[in-house]
């Protein structure tokens, strides 16, 4: 980290363990950029002919990106933790409220998810949920000789040092000033919670990394003759440090860890946490893993699309045992519209469960579904990821993907033994896959048994 590197680090455990010490390492940044700028600026009063450059376009020079406030607030957290924060240094008493008010739960209200008896959810679900969970926030941080400041939204980040924000805050403000420059001189990248914003909208994260360090549109109150070089010349990219957390890695990152960052001191991937060797299931149901040629990655939505409605879909309808009590899981959500669209336009009977499902809408849906009123239930991941409800009356799963959650694939190959007196011969599953689905049969089936679904291929 002091090497200044990027970083994509994988952390199974999401335990944070990182937090404080990443917190510690972006502090320590701006106390040493805050302490060469006023001994410059006390040497230029003595001197003006010296050419000190020791400045950006923007005093904000670190940016951290979470999904939610719960998140946020668990940096505040640690940014201002004894042993992160130098002893001489404080908050202000009505700055700290202030945060807690605005990023934790409102007063009164209590969190189901940690109030509820041991086992009642998951423990991943808890650690992502607990707390505000909204998704549309900026709050800066403004370092002065003693203290930790709150600095307000819009106009104020351009006097903060730290940003703590969500992609969808971030973009929002930057599509409302129709610039980015406030994000013109950012030296330290973090991202929190990767695999989160993947199940928001990764169109945000991309956003907001294709407009960092991209040359200002106003001037406003820069000291051009104290910018550095490699910022007038719009390289300011190249010297950025990233550090990205996620708990599971997907192309999406791969790609981004790929394509984005640049550091001209390198950059690597790092795994912490247990190491997984795919997820246990219940005993006695085999999953049927379907495979199906496809030329490229851009052409695979529709080499599988393909192959669902010629090759799988058929013999589940032919079948009279399989089309009743029939639960198809799809990860993607372009994908889910997709077999939505085809299963009306094909006439069958089906529920549905998306994340834009209505607690009324999910009540009557479980509901014809379990009584059987309805055959089939389509079910997107991002419902499961938001919800995690535990499903009643499947006997027949078919994965139209690997999820991207590992233990989504096992939770659901539970749920027909929620109902008394189903045995692992009623159950069937299939799972359809390519070789484009390597990362999360990895997570699934451990890398042995990806090695063997994809090496005969």
């Amino acid at each position: 980290m002091s090497a200044y590197r990027d970083a994509l680090v994988v952390d199974t455990s999401r335990a944070g363990s990182s937090r404080n010490s990443v917190a510690r390492h972006a502090l320590t940044h701006v106390l040493r950029k805050r302490k060469r700028v006023l001994k410059n600026t006390e040497s230029l009063a003595k001197n003006p002919d010296q050419t000190l450059q020791d400045q950006s376009f923007t005093r904000p020079s670190i940016l951290i990106l979470c999904p939610f406030r719960s998140f946020a607030l668990k940096w505040f957290n640690a940014l201002t933790a004894p042993g992160v924060l130098p002893e001489s240094y404080s908050v202000f008493g009505r700055d700290r409220d202030r945060i807690t008010k605005a990023f934790g739960l409102p007063e009164g209200a209590v969190d189901k998810l940690t109030e509820a008896p041991p086992g009642t959810y998951p423990p991943d679900h808890v650690a992502t949920f607990a707390g505000n969970v909204d998704d549309k926030f900026r709050v800066g941080l403004r370092i002065t000789k003693r203290s930790v400041k709150k600095q307000n939204d819009s106009g104020g980040l351009y006097g903060c040092d730290i940003i703590l924000a969500s992609p969808l805050g971030l973009r929002t403000g930057i599509e409302n000033e129709k610039n980015a420059d406030l994000l013109s001189s950012i030296e330290i990248l973090v991202g929190d919670g990767l695999d989160v914003m993947s199940q928001q909208n990764w169109d945000h994260v991309k956003f907001v990394l294709e407009h960092l360090n991209q040359m200002p549109k106003d001037a406003r109150d820069a000291d051009f003759s104290r910018i550095r070089n490699w910022c007038l010349d719009g390289q300011a990219a190249l010297l950025r440090q990233s550090l990205l957390f996620t708990a599971y890695e997907t192309p999406e990152q791969r790609a981004l860890f790929n394509s984005q960052l640049k550091n001209v001191e390198g950059k690597c991937r790092l795994a912490i946490g247990p190491r997984e060797n795919g997820v246990s299931v219940p005993e006695g149901v085999h999953t049927d893993f379907m495979y199906f040629d496809c030329p490229s990655a851009k052409s695979e939505p529709d080499k599988r699309f393909e192959f669902f409605t010629t090759q799988v879909l058929p013999g589940l309808m032919k079948s009279a045992v399989q089309r009743e009590r029939a639960c198809i899981f799809v990860p993607s959500s372009f994908d889910y519209i997709r077999v939505q669209n085809h299963l009306r336009k094909e006439g069958h009977s089906f529920a549905e469960l998306s994340e834009y499902s209505t607690p009324q809408d999910i009540s009557r849906a479980r509901q014809a579904f379990f009584l059987g009123k309805k055959p089939i239930l389509l079910v997107s991941e991002r419902f499961h990821f938001y919800r995690r409800y535990k499903l009643r009356g499947i006997r027949h799963l078919l994965f139209y993907g690997p999820p991207d959650h590992a233990r989504y694939y096992a939770e659901f190959l539970s749920f027909p033994f929620l109902d008394d007196g189903v045995e692992p011969g009623d159950v069937t599953a299939r799972l359809i896959y390519s070789k484009y689905d390597k990362m999360r049969l990895e997570r699934i089936a451990g890398r042995e048994g990806a090695r063997e679904l994809l090496s005969g291929r």
